[in-house]
Formats: structure tokens, C-alpha cells, sequence
């Protein structure tokens, strides 16, 4: 495996009993990719994400990472799921702080992480505040935060902005792609939001309908932040979204 890849999907097949829903699907993650997945509605893509974080095992092929079988164990995977998750009884800092308290990780990696993720996410006024205290858009990004601050092997979202209106959702997307090119992690992020994926990624993968299997990807390499007016950008928007109409 080249040095370059962290992740290899090899031929995941998922069955649940006769309904085939993963079909042989292959692809491979670059360290530091921020990596998007869309599809059509239902084709499987939270099923992917749960055999990815091995929720649940493949009926055939392997997921690798860094060359040797996931394990939740040995692997720190971090998972940002659509409803916000912070846990209530926990200051905004003290949820930062919890997965590196878990861990067991050295109390001065843990106040340095918290300080740059609190500082990159404007948390600071919050740091003492409970989530009940915040907004639903604050809340998720205390989350996101938690999860970026463990320097995760792997960092999976999904559709963390599905409960959020428009102008919540881009000032969120922004605050993701600051952490990770602040942080350089993985991210594989799902979303059925074909704009969203081309704001995102540097790489998109379409899905098909079940039984479900990668069709195609997409690269995106417009600079960024990027412009969703800038006819690029709707060029590539109308090409994944006629691969997902018409494939």
C-alpha cells in the first residue's frame, strides 16, 4: 500500500439476510483526503458508514487502515452523526476535553487541543456554558469540535447539517474545513446535499441505487473558499448530480 493512503475499502459486500445492499465496492483514502459520499436516497450510504466504524461486520472484504484491519480498538475513529450529541452535563469545554480524557492522553496535549479547537470554533465566550444553554448550530459544533480534537484516524459524518437551514449550513461548512486543514485528519463525510459535496470535497463518490456500489468519482479541485456561483463549480454540481438522475 503507497505511504500516501490511509484507508483501503476492498470489496465490501453487505447482505442482510437475502437483501443485497453493498455490492463490491472498492476505493481507496489519501491521509488528510476530505473525502464526500452521495447517492441516491436509500442506497445504503449510513450502512457504508456503520461497516466503516465497524458497527457491524461485511459479509465479505475488509476495510484497512494504515495497511491492517480497522479495529475500533487499536484505530481512533471519531463519528459525527446528524443529531447533536454533546453530552448535557458537560460544559462546552469539558465535552472538547472528553474523548483525549478517555484516551488517557497527557493533560498538556489535552488543554493545547482544547485551547486551538475552542479558539478555531469561536467557542471561547461558551467554553463554561452546558449545551441546553446554546443554539442547536452551536451545539453541533461543540461535536465536531470533540471529535476533531482526537486527531482521528478516520473522522465520519454523517449529514451532520441535515436539521440546519441554509446560511447555518454554510457557516458550519466553513468551520469544518478550518479544523481540518488545521488538524490534517481523514474525513469521510455522507450527504444526500449534491452542493454541499462539491463545497466540500476535494474527492466525491457517487453511489448507485441498491444494490449499492461506487459508480464513479468526481474530483474536485477548485480553490478555495470556493465561489457556488462560479460556473465550475455549477458545472461539476450538474455532473454528480446527472451521474446520481441517470446512472
Amino acid at each position: 500500500m503507497g505511504s500516501d493512503i490511509k484507508v483501503q475499502v476492498k470489496n465490501l459486500t453487505k447482505k442482510f439476510g437475502d437483501l443485497l445492499v453493498l455490492d463490491n465496492a472498492s476505493f481507496d483514502i489519501k491521509k488528510g483526503e476530505f473525502l464526500c459520499i452521495v447517492g441516491p436516497t436509500g442506497c445504503g450510504k449510513t450502512t457504508f458508514l456503520n461497516l466503516l466504524v465497524k458497527l457491524i461486520e461485511p459479509t465479505e472484504g475488509q476495510i484497512l487502515i494504515d495497511g491492517e484491519p480497522a479495529d475500533p480498538k487499536k484505530h481512533n475513529l471519531s463519528f459525527v452523526f446528524q443529531e447533536p450529541s454533546a453530552f448535557p452535563w458537560l460544559t462546552v469545554e469539558q465535552n472538547i476535553r472528553y474523548g483525549l480524557e478517555t484516551k488517557k492522553v497527557a493533560e498538556g496535549i489535552i488543554k493545547e487541543r482544547t485551547d486551538q479547537i475552542i479558539g478555531l470554533l469561536g467557542l471561547e465566550k461558551f467554553r463554561k456554558s452546558y449545551p441546553h444553554q446554546l443554539s442547536a448550530s452551536t451545539e453541533q459544533r461543540i461535536v465536531i469540535g470533540r471529535s476533531f480534537a482526537m486527531h482521528p484516524d478516520l473522522l465520519l459524518m454523517d449529514e451532520p447539517y441535515g436539521q440546519m437551514d441554509i446560511k447555518l449550513r454554510y457557516y458550519l461548512e466553513d468551520e469544518v474545513i478550518k479544523l481540518w486543514k488545521a488538524t490534517g485528519s481523514t474525513v469521510i463525510f455522507i450527504t444526500h446535499n449534491i452542493e454541499e459535496a462539491v463545497y466540500l470535497a476535494e474527492r466525491c463518490l457517487v453511489l448507485s441505487q441498491k444494490p449499492t456500489t461506487v459508480k464513479s468519482e468526481v474530483v474536485i479541485d477548485l480553490e478555495r473558499p470556493r465561489n457556488i456561483a462560479d460556473p465550475r463549480f455549477i458545472d461539476i454540481r450538474q455532473k454528480v448530480t446527472d451521474m446520481i438522475k441517470w446512472w
